[in-house]
């Protein structure tokens, strides 16, 4: 979750991975783009199946965030300490 980046999508509807973020991806792979709302999730078929429940909580979380920012409800950080949060979280979770 360290990875953050902006892209642009282009006149014909095509969005750019970063290139540091296309480490173990490989030229013609596929992938699964799922919407929910005003998100999008972008998916390697090949790991689709595996992680879909969590990618469905991670979506539904996410659309709820993003309803408490747009209602004012929400704690205002700097990235750095954002990311030592979520790390702390993940060591006290033990997510890999």
């Amino acid at each position: 979750m360290e990875n953050i980046s902006i892209t642009k999508m282009s006149s014909k509807g095509q969005i750019v991975i970063p290139n540091e973020m296309r480490k173990g991806l490989k030229e013609g792979e596929d992938f699964v783009i799922i919407k929910n709302k005003r998100q999008y999730i972008l998916k390697s078929v090949k790991d689709f199946k595996e992680n879909l429940k969590e990618d469905l909580i991670f979506a539904k979380r996410t659309e709820e965030a993003w309803k408490r920012y747009e209602n004012g409800k929400f704690i205002e950080t700097d990235f750095d300490e954002f990311i030592e949060k979520l790390k702390k979280i993940k060591d006290d979770k033990n997510i890999s």
